[in-house]
């Protein structure tokens, strides 16, 4: 039969030793991939190993082989011919992961520039760590995290974001997105059932709650943050925060609406639960302190490397209140027993020895000077735009006059030319595109005393999120004068 002999003679040439096995395997590749049709007869063994100068026992083991398995079927005296068990060919690995933007022009927020990772610095800790592990540091970690990394953690978090940190209430998690997760399943079957969520804010803290069963209650924000009179009106006794750095309107809370948020908490037997959301990139004066700092026991605290180092490391941590953290253990034991103990044991050198410190302090200077590169191109190409939100993060809010709207018409115009941007409306809960920017997972809105974030802008104002973080100042430079050209 030519078409099996064409099939299967690359086996035939394996090496004697592995000849049976990788002629069982091309027989199995060709009955999966359907070259090898349910229902048809195969040669004899005796002429399929003449055909490819095999013994006829090499053949006959295969049919036998493959036959127990389900993919050939034989009668006596009826021959050997293709099953029908199986149904389909193997299917392709598809690549899901956000990909970059195929426009010339890619303002979409919450992506660092992954170039600026420390490729040297991470390398020689990878070599260092995997010399000097023990053996038995490959085992099941501490479901809490290796206790070198809980302390590294604590020393840092209490010294660069004023946190009150016991390591032994410190859970590595895989960023963020877990710490939320975790959160969300301990308060479920604590009996909580509704959680507060920033409007505007993440939509991924909302649907991480709501797959732990927690429904999420949208809260307005005023100028100072949270506002506490729809915080105390909605019933609910856990609130999720960015108090830092809000995603995306970029306000710190102030003073006193910390204060009055962690009173409310108090009052409510509640829990907050911060988002330390761009905390270390700060520009013009020195970070705002963690929240967490105030009252570690109202206060659940998280945080990530995604921005500082790469959103793939999926490495973060949370810093739990002492009444919560055995819950908290127990759900991250039993969801995925541990954080992987190398990466662990990396991240802690990386942070031991200052490359983490210097890591920062690369990012810190890229990131501002392409911050002010973008407030000095928007004041070139478009005169009289209001830029806010810029003291820290990676992003910020841009007004532009009314002559450049409606917001609708401006964003087709510079979608046809190739620009990539979002709109502030599109990241209030409930919003045009659900609130879900490319590119990034987490994202938030509108100041309140403004325009409903999912509404229509006052008047014909064009009110956009603009990420830089991403982009070299050419680029920004680049993608404005595009932008301007377009509207």
């Amino acid at each position: 039969m030519t078409s099996a002999w064409e099939l299967l003679l690359p086996a035939a040439s394996a090496p004697a030793r592995a000849r049976g096995r990788a002629l069982q395997e091309a027989l199995r590749d060709a009955v999966r991939s359907g070259r090898l049709a349910a229902g048809t007869r195969l040669p004899s063994s005796r002429d399929l190993a003449a055909d490819l100068g095999v013994s006829r026992g090499l053949v006959t083991e295969a049919y036998e082989q493959l036959t127990a398995e389900g993919y050939l079927r034989s009668g006596r005296g009826a021959g050997t011919w293709v099953g029908d068990a199986v149904r389909a060919a193997r299917p392709r690995a598809r690549d899901l992961s956000p990909r970059s933007s195929a426009d010339l022009a890619d303002f979409v927020p919450g992506t660092p520039d992954l170039s600026l990772f420390p490729r040297p610095a991470w390398a020689a800790a990878q070599r260092s760590v995997l010399t000097d592990l023990p053996h038995e540091g490959l085992g099941y970690p501490d479901p809490r995290g290796l206790p070198r990394l809980r302390t590294a953690l604590a020393e840092l978090l209490a010294r660069r974001r004023g946190v009150v940190a016991d390591p032994e209430r410190i859970v590595v998690v895989s960023g963020v997105a877990q710490a939320t997760a975790l959160l969300a399943g301990v308060l479920h079957a604590r009996g909580t059932h509704t959680a507060g969520v920033e409007d505007p804010g993440s939509p991924q803290h909302s649907a991480l709650y709501a797959s732990a069963g927690v429904g999420t209650v949208p809260l307005p924000l005023d100028d100072e943050g949270l506002a506490l009179g729809p915080l105390r009106d909605s019933g609910v006794r856990a609130v999720v925060t960015t108090p830092a750095h809000q995603f995306p309107t970029g306000i710190a809370y102030s003073a006193r609406r910390r204060a009055e948020l962690l009173d409310w908490a108090r009052s409510v037997d509640g829990l907050v639960l911060e988002d330390d959301y761009d905390g270390d990139f700060r520009y013009d004066r020195a970070p705002v302190g963690a929240l967490q700092g105030l009252d570690p026991e109202r206060v659940a605290y998280t945080g990530s490397v995604s921005k500082s180092l790469a959103p793939g490391l999926r490495l973060g941590w949370l810093l739990v209140p002492d009444w919560l953290a055995d819950d908290v253990v127990e759900r991250k034991r039993t969801t995925d027993l541990g954080h992987p103990a190398l990466d662990q044991a990396l991240f802690a050198r990386f942070v031991e020895r200052g490359d983490y410190d210097r890591q920062l302090r690369v990012c810190q200077r890229a990131y501002r000077e392409r911050r002010d590169t973008l407030v000095g191109a928007l004041a070139e190409y478009f005169p009289g735009s209001r830029v806010t939100g810029i003291a820290a993060g990676l992003h910020a809010i841009v007004t532009l006059p009314e002559r450049y709207g409606p917001e609708e018409g401006f964003l087709a115009r510079v979608a046809e030319a190739g620009v990539a941007v979002r709109s502030l409306a599109a990241y209030a809960h409930g919003g045009a595109d659900g609130g879900q920017a490319a590119g990034g997972p987490r994202a938030g809105g509108p100041r309140a005393g403004g325009p409903p974030a999912g509404g229509p802008a006052a008047g014909k104002e064009v009110r956009l999120v603009l990420g830089y973080a991403h982009l070299t100042p050419g680029r920004i430079r680049a993608g404005l004068e595009r932008m301007a050209r377009a509207v």
